[in-house]
């Protein structure tokens, strides 16, 4: 956890210092975060349009070897050869942001451990924003930021959808992975809610922004 939370608590101290807003500086590193890490978002959109594009295939092999399912298996993997795509591309920048929000949560949640490095330097900032009179602590009002993290996940969700058939358990996790964001914001830290409320807000921008002037993601 150390090697994770100090860190993220020393880059997030570092905008503090030039910012000396603590709510602020949550919200530049996590637009900090998010821009190192656009390259790996553009391939998951690249890997998720590509998978989409054979699910015509897939469906004919799915019904082809649906009594055989270890052949259907190595016909799917050939397919994607084939294709050249990734079965896994899609779940990098996931699998990338886990150890952060880990490392940010232990942060957020101790910050006068991870990011201020003393209990005395701690105890003369304000760490309050808005509403919130301290960002270590879980937002009392549920319909603040554990409503807006919830929804603000539905959106991004949304704007990842290319408009393909997809299966239902993807549907399912488009409606329950905001309802599991909220109820977690109501215990998180609200510092790591603010986190997670920029993230899929920048997340959703970048997305409307990829598909609206249809940029090519894909080499020709």
């Amino acid at each position: 956890m150390n090697a994770l939370a100090k860190p993220l608590g020393a880059l997030l101290k570092l905008i503090f210092d030039l910012t000396n807003n603590y709510g602020l500086s949550i919200i530049l590193f996590t637009v900090v975060v998010k821009l190192l890490t656009i390259p790996l978002t553009l391939k998951q959109t690249r890997s998720v349009r590509e998978i989409n594009e054979i699910q015509p295939e897939l469906k004919k092999l799915q019904e082809k070897y649906k009594n055989d399912k270890e052949q259907l298996n190595v016909k799917i993997l050939e397919l994607y050869k084939k294709h050249k795509i990734s079965p896994f591309g899609g779940c990098l920048p996931l699998l990338i942001q886990i150890p952060i929000l880990v490392g940010l949560f232990a942060a957020l949640r101790e910050p006068a451990k991870y990011v201020f490095e003393s209990e005395a330097v701690y105890k003369t900032i304000d760490t309050g924003f808005l509403w919130l009179s301290n960002l270590a602590k879980p937002d009392p009002f549920l319909w603040g930021l554990p409503l807006l993290a919830g929804l603000t996940t539905y959106l991004s969700s949304a704007t990842m959808s290319t408009g393909a058939p997809t299966d239902q358990n993807q549907k399912i996790m488009t409606y329950f992975m905001p309802i599991m964001i909220f109820w977690w914001g109501i215990k998180l830290p609200a510092g790591l809610t603010l986190y997670w409320v920029i993230s899929n807000v920048f997340q959703t921008v970048q997305q409307l922004a990829i598909r609206g002037p249809r940029v090519k993601l894909k080499e020709e």
